[in-house]
């Protein structure tokens, strides 16, 4: 699997040499998801949701919320049965 990179303020993770990122915020124990996006030659292959679970499973491990400002993310945690317990 690829390795998750946090910035501080933007998640990234490299597929077949190409990057998916998601620009985030955080305040008071709170991460809010502010976009989300794969180059166009990954989407359709389930890049940006392997990048939501990382980035997910990253945030219980801090013991941090998630508020997705970012309709695709917003969407994928409605889905996720998993990550839900994050939404604030």
């Amino acid at each position: 699997m690829a390795e998750l990179r946090d910035t501080g303020e933007r998640y990234e993770m490299d597929e077949q040499g190409m990057t998916s990122h998601a620009d985030y915020q955080l305040r008071d124990g709170r991460l809010y998801i502010l976009y989300v996006e794969s180059p166009p030659a990954l989407r359709g292959t389930g890049a940006a949701g392997r990048l939501m679970s990382a980035l997910l499973a990253d945030v219980r491990k801090k013991g941090l919320k998630v508020t997705p400002i970012c309709g695709y993310a917003a969407a994928w945690l409605r889905r996720s049965h998993e990550f839900r317990d994050l939404l604030t």
